[in-house]
């Protein structure tokens, strides 16, 4: 019998992805000084496009070269480098499946080290161990510039031969921080009632369909909600989304969390239940809500690791694709195996990526011990992926504490050589 992750997926704007799974976005760290595209984006993606995966969704890249979520993000704000955009398109999509880019502005998530006067929609701190400068809050003309931004980068990508864009509206970057009354404190037309605080995503939303087209994949990436009293909740998500499915999206992708509370890296949420804990996915609860509320193609990402929950989650009608972001960087045929019904369960690294057990564990009550598992965690795919962009095997016996340290080196020299070229070709 035929594996129900193996089904087609007609959009509404035509187009079809010839399975039910998706690779969400993870950050790749791999352009070049001038923020380009490099040979290492084409290798990895080559590699991941012969994996079976329906549709893979980049990592961020940026609309403006001046605010970055991290040294190693693309940028694409003009025709300059497209032609290795081109190679990237190109290489991505070598085995007919879809690629899409994220397309991004971090806000006030953007790090001191790449700049120190951020923006956001009001002036609130980003306080985490030091490493964000305080917010500007935007003005009316720079609101309007970033939504054209969008809009222009979603362009360039389509002529680049990227076949879809998504809106990266989650996870506390700058669309998110409108949409949150915690980093919204604005008083005119884009603060205040939930109708306001979504204007901005409306306006970048309806915007890039503009510049696109209506036959071209336009999805959004989407919190189910912050985890933050105070912040975006699920119920403000159901609303978003019934008017995003109204704004002519092809794709609704939901996750959740900030840098402040990390649900988007698995950490544990104190309103995830232990029910969703058992079904793994970390916001397949709040599936049939937004579904109901958004008529809309609905992919959850966070948490799968079984293929018999994957299949429930698509016969049962509670979402139309299974997100997969991490397993991808130790199994990039992870996919491919799922719809052969060849194995089971995927690679599941979390449990035993941590320094020690008890208060030395994932749960530590001490924040910096939390903190070096969870970096640590990141860096072990982050490595992957570097691995897999230089057509190398993946390493599983890479130790957590060793690589919280490589990923703050590694983050630092990106800095320093992007910060050098910069001012060279000023």
């Amino acid at each position: 019998m035929t594996s129900p992750l193996a089904q087609p997926l007609t959009l509404p704007c035509g187009a079809t992805i010839n399975n039910r799974i998706g690779k969400s976005a993870m950050t790749e760290g791999l352009a070049d000084s001038l923020d380009r595209p490099t040979k290492l984006h084409n290798q990895l993606y080559k590699t991941w496009s012969q994996g079976g995966t329906g549709v893979h969704i980049t990592g961020n890249v940026m609309i403006d070269q001046r605010y970055l979520e991290r040294a190693g993000n693309v940028v694409l704000e003009d025709d300059s480098a497209l032609d290795k955009f081109k190679d990237w398109a190109r290489a991505g999509t070598t085995d007919g499946n879809h690629l899409w880019m994220q397309i991004s502005h971090p806000g006030r998530q953007c790090p001191t080290l790449v700049n120190s006067e951020p923006l956001s929609p009001s002036d609130v701190q980003l306080k985490m161990l030091g490493s964000f400068s305080k917010p500007r809050a935007l003005t009316q003309l720079e609101i309007e510039d970033i939504i054209q931004r969008f809009a222009n980068t979603a362009s360039l990508a389509k002529e680049a031969g990227f076949t879809g864009v998504q809106v990266h509206c989650a996870h506390g970057y700058l669309i998110s921080q409108f949409l949150s009354p915690k980093t919204n404190q604005r008083t005119d037309q884009w603060g205040g009632c939930l109708e306001n605080r979504a204007r901005f995503a409306r306006a970048i939303v309806k915007a890039v369909r503009k510049a696109v087209g209506d036959d071209f994949p336009v999805a959004v990436k989407l919190n189910s909600a912050d985890f933050q009293k105070g912040g975006f909740s699920l119920e403000d998500c159901v609303q978003v989304a019934a008017w995003l499915s109204e704004d002519s999206i092809d794709l609704l992708e939901i996750s959740g969390g900030t840098y402040e509370q990390l649900s988007l890296m698995g950490v544990e949420a104190n309103e995830v239940r232990e029910s969703t804990r058992r079904r793994e996915a970390y916001f397949l609860e709040y599936a049939h809500a937004i579904k109901a509320s958004a008529n809309v193609p609905l992919m959850i990402t966070g948490g799968f690791r079984s293929r018999a929950v994957m299949e429930q989650a698509i016969t049962g009608g509670e979402i139309d694709m299974v997100g997969l972001a991490r397993p991808l960087c130790t199994q990039p045929n992870v996919s491919q195996l799922l719809l052969e019904q060849s194995i089971d369960s995927i690679d599941d690294f979390e449990t035993t990526l941590k320094i020690g057990d008890g208060v030395l564990g994932n749960n530590s009550p001490i924040a910096l011990i939390k903190s070096v598992n969870t970096v640590g965690q990141v860096s072990f795919y982050y490595q992957q992926i570097i691995r897999l962009a230089n057509n190398k095997p993946v390493d599983t016996s890479l130790k957590v504490f060793t690589l919280f340290w490589q990923h703050l080196i590694n983050d630092t020299c990106l800095n320093l050589r992007r910060n050098k070229a910069r001012r060279n070709k000023v």
